[in-house]
């Protein structure tokens, strides 16, 4: 069985990829996973640490950029859909499998009409419009939140939740303190923005350290800050006194999560998935420009339920995120039921419901024609 999984551009696509090709493999070590993206986006770097072979499309985001850009990914969609149309000739997918991002449309598109069985997933309650568009024409759609199934096809729209890495799922939390270099005694706050960073989220973590100087011998924090803001932000720990490990970027973040007792991070759909399968007590601050405002919709979704904290990213600054931080920090009943609420809503098993979907897709297909007989069950 082979299987293409394409997307990317950012790590709220390419981590469910990753763990839907990790539980591929699970199910049967035979199976041959191949990634199709592009070379700017994370997956170039993340996709083969992982393991897995990619192939590169000639595609580019037409939403929220200038006109000039507009047109120069206008002109690469051509270019995607004669790369799609190789790459799916050379491998012979029995199915291929979207994740988001403008570098899925092209291939899942061509290999629909190619008669190779499709799927997409959809992270977000807000679809992008690759997806809304991709939606109209796959055989299944996989979907994280139920309020975007108003957008598909109900008769081929499953509730399958969001994929999430076995690895960020069993992180040692032992093994996570020497990786990290940090102390077993103090209260550890794990602080990202996404896997570019987050400078509003960046400087209100270091600008709340400000306040937070009596907590200077009980708290530490584990701090993602993307490439351009990471030598300013580690100058200003080193000033500030506190403890803590700064980093571009975490490629083991089972281990940042297992360290983590409450993290401070974007709201982006894959990152929620991550903590309410875990259980985190969250500080979510949504990305102000997602599409949509999706991010601060899934946000509110786990503020409404109390299992999580939200600060709008125009309201955030030290002041307010230390006060946030102090509340967690004292309150041990609080933090255990945001634990508590945050897992009740949390889908560990949804990468093996996509692939247990993906599975009877290619089971109901024929293998002669790639006709597609039916859908699978709901």
């Amino acid at each position: 069985m082979r299987v293409i999984i394409a997307g990317g551009g950012t790590g709220g696509h390419v981590f469910p990829g990753l763990a839907v090709a990790e539980e591929l493999k699970n199910r049967d070590a035979s199976i041959e996973v191949l990634f199709a993206g592009t070379e700017y986006g994370i997956e170039s770097r993340v996709v083969p640490r992982e393991g897995y072979p990619i192939r590169f499309l000639r595609a580019e985001g037409m939403v929220g950029v200038s006109l000039k850009k507009k047109l120069r990914a206008a002109v690469k969609i051509f270019l995607s859909i004669i790369d799609s149309y190789r790459i799916i000739k050379t491998v012979k997918p029995d199915i291929v499998i979207g994740v988001g991002g403008y570098a899925s449309g092209a291939i899942t598109l061509v290999a629909f009409f190619m008669s190779v069985p499709t799927m997409i997933l959809e992270q977000n309650s807000m679809p992008g419009l690759t997806n809304r568009i991709l939606g109209k024409f796959v055989h299944v759609v996989c979907i994280t939140y139920q309020e975007s199934i108003s957008f598909f096809p109900k008769s081929k729209t499953f509730f399958t939740g969001n994929p999430v890495r076995m690895n960020v799922l069993r992180g040692n939390r032992e093994s996570a303190f020497r990786l990290f270099s940090l102390d077993r005694d103090f209260f550890t706050i794990f602080a990202f923005g996404g896997s570019s960073g987050a400078k509003s989220i960046n400087s209100a973590v270091v600008d709340s350290l400000n306040y937070l100087h009596d907590l200077r011998d009980k708290i530490q924090f584990l701090h993602q800050t993307g490439m351009k803001d990471f030598e300013n932000v580690r100058d200003a720990y080193r000033k500030s006194g506190f403890k803590g490990t700064i980093t571009p970027f975490i490629y083991q973040m089972g281990e940042a999560y297992a360290v983590a007792d409450v993290v401070i991070s974007r709201a982006g759909a894959t990152t929620l998935a991550e903590e309410t399968a875990l259980g985190k007590p969250a500080i979510l601050v949504p990305f102000p420009f997602a599409a949509g405002g999706h991010q601060e919709l899934n946000a509110r979704k786990l503020l409404e339920i109390g299992a999580a904290k939200m600060i709008p990213d125009r309201e955030l600054r030290g002041e307010t995120l230390s006060g946030a931080i102090r509340e967690l920090y004292t309150s041990e009943a609080l933090r255990a039921e945001m634990q508590q609420r945050s897992r009740s809503v949390g889908r560990p098993d949804a990468g093996a419901k996509v692939v247990d979907i993906a599975m009877s897709l290619v089971k109901l297909s024929v293998p002669s024609g790639r006709k597609n007989k039916g859908e699978p069950a709901h």
